[in-house]
């Protein structure tokens, strides 16, 4: 196992410059990171609404974080945690929302399907200057079927 020491940074001070990039970190991180804004109860599901006005609906019933819920106390969920989790004081609860949705398969099925989708579409210098290869040659060589 690898020990790592940690950097004692108390004593620096806080310049506008530290600032500015502490600010601009903090901006990329939010754009980065999943940030629901609202949380709703529609029977039987939890209804979470993201920044850019998409939405995922989540049956209560697969999550045991709920079981001792009522109607009432879906209507005090909030979400928390710069927009990361479904919150609920009363109960001290705090649920994390990558969490729930890691938790169903299809949704992570189709969330490996669009990965691979746009991954597949990505292309490196080296993908485009072997295709530009390929085409100097003739393109893709023709498929030869062998007959034994």
């Amino acid at each position: 196992m690898k020990t790592i020491k940690a950097k004692v940074q108390a004593d620096n001070p806080v310049t506008e410059s530290s600032l500015d990039k502490a600010i601009e970190r903090g901006e990329l991180r939010r754009k980065n990171s999943l940030q629901a804004t609202a949380v709703t109860y529609q029977p039987p599901c939890l209804a979470v609404s993201f920044e850019d006005g998409s939405g995922v609906l989540l049956p209560v019933a697969n999550y045991p974080e709920f079981d001792d819920f009522e109607g009432g106390d879906f209507a005090s969920l909030t979400v928390g945690y710069a927009g990361t989790a479904l919150c609920h004081e009363g109960k001290d609860l705090h649920v994390s929302i990558a969490g729930m949705i890691s938790a169903s398969k299809p949704l992570m099925a189709m969330a490996a399907s669009v990965v691979a989708s746009r991954n597949g579409r990505q292309s490196s210098a080296a993908k485009s200057e072997a295709a530009r290869a390929n085409g100097r040659k003739g393109g893709r060589p023709r498929k030869v079927d062998v007959v034994l």
